[in-house]
């Protein structure tokens, strides 16, 4: 059942499901929650209470937004934790991978570790090695284009080469949703708004960080021409000894929807590694 929460300038829809520790999951950009419908069940499965949250702009969320950022993102998510009664641990995908960092570095209180999936969380650069790859430029382009021009055609276009190989098994119905909502009064410009937002603001928060943090990449996203390297980096400028990167094989932009049953393996992992810590 949807829930919404009234924050500075809008209000943010989620849906919370099972009783325990608290995690709290965050899509990217021109989805929703819905991302995380194979990976819900099984956390709640393992004994956590867990809040889907649609970002700013998108899915059930209000539309009119003053900001895109990761910034005013982690914003909207420490207003959840903070309505639900954390601390919580973040999941976030892409965009939010960024405004988990963010969120992390402003409330340590709220946020007990922290997993990003395929996450911008760097300023990003571009070298001339970068577009020899495939993937990479073919990527780009159609990204550039889908947030350049507010096209859906390329967006799907885009999300054929995010999701290499692997396809759920309601890909049909998953891009039938996405489309229906894109076509929303607003969402298309919430969709362009934070792909026009840069991760520095993320990136400058990443020392800042003091909870554990995994990161997970898969090993075919065409958002990078090197996945690997991209995931090193984010952990190798977090405090040390504080990051761990995962790598999942074949899977692209979305691990979580692609392979959420080796996500979910590799979350629950990863929380039982910090518990023992603690």
């Amino acid at each position: 059942m949807t829930e919404y929460l009234d924050v500075d300038d809008g209000t943010i829809a989620y849906e919370v499901a099972g009783s325990g520790p608290l995690v709290v999951l965050a899509h990217g950009m021109g989805d929703s929650r819905a991302a995380y419908r194979a990976v819900v069940p099984q956390l709640v499965a393992a004994g956590h209470r867990v809040a889907a949250v649609d970002l700013r702009g998108c899915g059930e969320s209000s539309v009119d937004w003053p900001a895109w950022s990761r910034t005013a993102i982690a914003g909207d998510l420490l207003a959840v934790i903070r309505h639900l009664g954390g601390p919580a641990v973040l999941v976030g995908h892409s965009v939010s991978g960024g405004a988990a960092t963010i969120a992390a570095a402003q409330e340590p209180s709220l946020i007990t570790s922290v997993v990003e999936l395929a996450p911008f969380t760097r300023k990003q650069s571009i070298r001339l090695g970068d577009l020899r790859v495939k993937r990479f430029r073919e990527a780009m382009l159609r990204l550039l284009g889908a947030g350049a021009l507010g096209s859906l055609p390329l967006w799907r276009s885009y999300l054929d080469m995010a999701y290499p190989g692997v396809k759920p098994a309601d890909w049909t119905e998953r891009l039938g949703r996405i489309d229906s909502l894109l076509r929303e009064p607003g969402r298309m410009k919430a969709m362009r708004g934070m792909g026009r937002s840069a991760p520095a603001d993320a990136g400058a928060r990443l020392a800042d960080v003091r909870c554990p943090v995994l990161v997970v990449m898969g090993t075919l996203d065409p958002d990078w021409a090197d996945p690997h390297a991209e995931g090193s980096a984010i952990v190798g400028a977090l405090p040390s000894g504080l990051g761990r990167l995962e790598l999942i094989e074949g899977a692209g932009h979305y691990p979580h929807d692609q392979f959420p049953d080796r996500v979910v393996e590799l979350v629950l992992a990863f929380l039982r590694s910090d518990a023992a810590r603690a």
